[in-house]
């Protein structure tokens, strides 16, 4: 899924959830708390992730950002405008945990899908996809299918495929959970090189400490369900798109993980967090 920013309100925020909370209610009545009275803004531009144990509410949030469910209190905007009108105006791209390619079209016509899907002529389409296929490094896979591609090249191509149409916003969910760990950094260095070429700003699930320290802007960590928002780490490790391999060896990326860590098992008083590199 991908799209591009129309109708976006100048200087407005990327994303602004303000007091939002998530009720689900079973077939025999029972409720079930997912999110309570959560806020939280994301500046274009920014990287931020949501991390916590499974259960608090960080994919539900990120469907509610997508309009793809509906907070039972609160308002959530993307650029200054409703969730919905968001989705209808196509301003953000969207990247789960699977790739979710069709098969029977090659990796070129995958990534051209959104844009053929709303009526970009065949030459315009042609041009953004090579356009995206050398972002993401895969120019040479263009007619390869999807069967012919290693899992992090999969995520590339669906990568791409969410930038077709030149979102200002990606909303990213576990899409390298399933990788091993070595095409997971390699991924993740490809995403902060796409994320400073694009400046687009990113919601991004993750389950990894490591992986939220090194991408981000800002990590949120979230409490066990009801989820809330425990406290908001500001990580200042260096420009998206400028974080190289060496900064996983970093001392202030090992205090960063630390800090998450306790964040995470409560370990530590609540409050706003910073780490810089010297």
């Amino acid at each position: 899924m991908s799209a591009k920013a129309s109708g976006v309100a100048a200087g407005s925020l990327a994303v602004d959830v303000t007091e939002v909370s998530r009720i689900f209610t079973g077939k025999k009545g029972a409720s079930v708390a997912a999110l309570d009275n959560v806020s939280l803004t994301v500046n274009p531009g920014e990287f931020v992730s949501l991390i916590g144990p499974s259960g608090c509410g960080k994919s539900t949030l990120m469907r509610l950002i997508a309009d793809l469910d509906t907070p039972t209190s609160g308002t959530i905007e993307v650029f200054g405008q409703s969730a919905r009108q968001a989705r209808l105006n196509q301003s953000y791209g969207i990247a789960f945990q699977q790739a979710g390619l069709l098969p029977w079209r090659t990796v070129a016509g995958n990534i051209e899908l959104p844009l053929e899907l709303h009526g970009v002529a065949k030459p315009a389409r042609k041009a953004r996809s090579a356009e995206l296929l050398d972002l993401v490094g895969l120019s040479d896979f263009a007619h390869h299918y999807p069967d012919q591609l290693s899992g992090g090249m999969q995520q590339r191509v669906a990568i791409a495929r969410s930038l077709a149409e030149s979102p200002r916003l990606l909303l990213m969910d576990e899409p390298f959970g399933a990788l091993d760990e070595m095409t997971r950094e390699r991924m993740q260095n490809e995403l902060v090189r796409i994320c400073g070429e694009t400046g687009a700003a990113v919601v991004f699930v993750t389950h990894s400490i490591p992986e939220a320290v090194f991408l981000s802007d800002r990590v949120v960590v979230m409490s066990p369900r009801p989820g809330r928002i425990r406290d908001i780490l500001s990580v200042r490790l260096g420009e998206t798109g400028e974080r190289g391999e060496n900064l996983r060896e970093e001392s202030s990326f090992f205090q960063a993980v630390s800090q998450v860590r306790e964040l995470l098992h409560g370990e530590v008083p609540v409050g706003a967090r910073g780490v810089e590199t010297r």
